[in-house]
């Protein structure tokens, strides 16, 4: 299973992915509007689960990551920022926490839901 922590911006998204597989461990800037991370998802094999803070221009995202069958967990972003223990605030180290978060089980959410999408109590 690919695990992915997202830190998800208007034109971009850094993620940390952890491949439980092989034990890889990647972090990478995304851009979306030349579709580098529609190509990025799209070449995932197997189980994916990406987790990313609740906000409100996510339709696009999770509607992608539906079409390719991508398992994503929305978090409330109150909650995963309370969490933190390192209080400075960089995309990398916020894709980092999303993915810990989620490899701990400590990602703030109720349950999976059919279809893919995974929602927090807003």
């Amino acid at each position: 299973m690919k695990i992915i922590g997202c830190d998800l911006h208007t034109r971009y998204q850094q993620i940390a992915m952890l491949d439980t597989e092989t034990g890889e461990l990647l972090e990478r800037r995304l851009e979306h509007e030349n579709g580098e991370a529609r190509a990025f998802y799209a070449a995932l094999v197997g189980p994916v689960r990406v987790g990313i803070e609740a906000t409100g221009s996510t339709h696009w995202f999770e509607a992608m990551l539906a079409e390719l069958g991508h398992e994503l967990w929305v978090g409330d972003a109150a909650q995963i920022r309370a969490l933190v223990v390192r209080k400075q605030k960089t995309d990398t180290r916020d894709a980092a926490h999303v993915l810990d978060l989620l490899l701990t089980n400590r990602f703030p959410q109720p349950g999976a839901h059919p279809g893919g999408r995974l929602t927090s109590q807003l």
